[in-house]
């Protein structure tokens, strides 16, 4: 069981993509949040629900609240996941 809707393990999960393209890989990634990379591949899969926890590494992780990573606004929809620019 989860505290986060479904709607929020998505928008987390985006959120991992994301940051997994500027970490450079999952194994990256995992390191930064400090979870194992076996979490994080069930995680990513839908195999296993975000944790609260995990939406809070995120966000500190991405330097944004966590109500923006929760919410799906970060990333936002037209950021480059390479460089983080936005097409706006």
């Amino acid at each position: 069981m989860t505290d986060l809707t479904e709607a929020e393990q998505a928008n987390v999960r985006a959120a991992m993509r994301f940051l997994m393209i500027r970490a450079g890989g999952w194994k990256t990634l995992a390191a930064a949040l400090g979870f194992s990379r076996h979490t994080m591949t069930h995680v990513k899969k839908g195999e296993k629900n975000v944790s609260p926890r995990m939406a809070l590494r995120v966000a500190r992780v991405a330097g944004v609240g966590v109500d923006d990573v929760i919410a799906g606004r970060f990333p936002p929809a037209d950021a480059c996941p390479h460089c983080g620019r936005t097409w706006a």
